[in-house]
């Protein structure tokens, strides 16, 4: 499960509100080496990606660049009916915290049960109910 998560990082640090701070932390080598997209081959878990819209400091184009890369890339992303394991919750008005408690309810609720039926086998309505 990831929320908010930086995805690649050479685009991440030119895209980000914090680009300053980032920028004198993590040379462009380090980004080239430790940038999770060049390692996408190796998820084999179900992964649920969260992200808002109006995260300025990891925009949300890493979690659309991650949720792409995870369905073309990661071994396993579809089983043999095409669907994925992996899942995609979208926040429209929601920046890099889920703020509003009616969404915050959501967020939990969605990790709640993704974590049920992929760690423990439980089915879940509720995820059903989201489109998830």
């Amino acid at each position: 499960m990831t929320h908010a998560s930086s995805w690649e990082l050479e685009g991440h640090s030119k895209r980000t509100d914090a680009a300053h701070y980032w920028n004198r932390k993590m040379a462009p080598e380090l980004m080239a080496d430790r940038s999770p997209n060049t390692y996408v081959q190796n998820i084999v878990s179900p992964m649920l990606v969260i992200h808002g819209d109006k995260d300025y400091r990891v925009t949300v184009g890493e979690g659309f660049r991650l949720w792409s890369d995870l369905l073309s890339e990661s071994p396993d992303a579809t089983d043999s009916e095409g669907k994925t394991v992996h899942r995609f919750l979208y926040f429209p008005d929601e920046g890099h915290w889920i703020l509003k408690p009616q969404h915050a309810r959501v967020w939990y609720s969605t990790v709640e049960a993704f974590l049920a039926e992929h760690v423990l086998g439980t089915e879940s309505e509720f995820l059903e109910k989201l489109g998830l």
